[in-house]
């Protein structure tokens, strides 16, 4: 079945976001969108790649109407947020505690959510900081070290991945991203989230930020393993630090970037609640395709999780 613009019966009804206000992070300037009150529990929502804050709009909007004050930062490396390095995990992780800490009163119960790249922030920041966040809601991404293991088990997910040795080489992935036909983009999309589309003006906007943003968004690929030195110790903190907070973790039965299965055995990484929930008919780009079930059941962890 076709999922085209606005079949979300909440997407159709949402208001066009706001222009960006700003935040000083340790000295680093982070463009964001916003919605509710002011002085409300704060939910921090983060967008993946190739994607941009405006994305995560529709959940922002939710969360707010459901008493939150909700905020989607645009991450490190995509404009109008700074677009300085470094842009591994522990950068992420750094960001987004920091962000929590600026948007939030001290010490006050903060909720994070995280699509793609998004939710390897969430998982490095839960990590780093236990006991920060309240709960959390990882979509579309299993735990990084869960994703390399299952590597090996489900062979089918090297082609899915295939993208991310060709962000390896040179020069090339970032003139692909700049070109303005939006080709890469749109080949990514489509491949992630079989039959859904942007709506026009929504993939202008988006492709206006990648192309203001580069190289940023491809260097999150190579901090991967670059330096392998400091990619090695990072993945050796992340395993020595099991995951205390609770966590929801939601995936597209029809993502096309990473497979439901790969997230299989990642309970090994979490020694506080963890559930885990496919979607039907959605792909990789839940906050748009499946605006609604992704609130609900995040709105539900929200409150239930211990």
């Amino acid at each position: 079945m076709s999922r085209s613009p606005g079949t979300d019966r909440f997407r159709a009804a949402a208001p066009a976001p706001p222009p960006p206000a700003f935040v000083d992070v340790r000295g680093e300037r982070f463009a964001y969108l916003a919605a509710g009150p002011a002085a409300a529990p704060l939910v921090l929502c983060l967008h993946g790649f190739p994607d941009h804050a405006p994305s995560m709009w529709p959940l922002v909007v939710r969360f707010a109407s459901a008493g939150y004050r909700a905020v989607a930062p645009w991450l490190r490396g995509y404009a109008p947020s700074t677009l300085a390095g470094p842009y591994d995990a522990d950068q992420l992780a750094a960001d987004a505690i920091g962000l929590a800490d600026a948007l939030s009163a001290p010490g006050a119960p903060v909720r994070i959510v995280g699509h793609d790249w998004g939710a390897v922030a969430t998982y490095a920041a839960l990590a780093a900081a236990p006991g920060r966040f309240a709960a959390a809601v990882a979509l579309s991404v299993p735990h990084p070290l869960a994703f390399f293991a299952n590597l090996r088990r489900y062979p089918g997910q090297l082609v899915r991945s295939r993208y991310m040795l060709y962000f390896q080489l040179p020069h090339l992935p970032e003139r692909a991203l700049e070109r303005s036909d939006g080709a890469l983009v749109d080949r990514l999309w489509r491949a992630w989230s079989p039959g859904y589309a942007l709506p026009p003006d929504s993939r202008r906007a988006l492709l206006a930020c990648l192309r203001a943003s580069s190289p940023a968004p491809i260097a999150y690929y190579r901090a991967l393993a670059r330096p392998l030195p400091a990619a090695i110790a990072r993945a050796r903190r992340l395993a020595a630090r099991p995951i205390a907070d609770p966590v929801l973790y939601l995936h597209g039965a029809d993502d096309g970037c990473i497979a439901p299965d790969v997230a299989a055995g990642q309970r090994q990484w979490f020694r506080g609640p963890l559930r885990s929930q496919v979607i039907p008919d959605a792909g990789h780009f839940l906050p748009l395709e499946a605006t609604d079930t992704v609130a609900d059941a995040a709105l539900a962890w929200f409150t239930t999780a211990r």
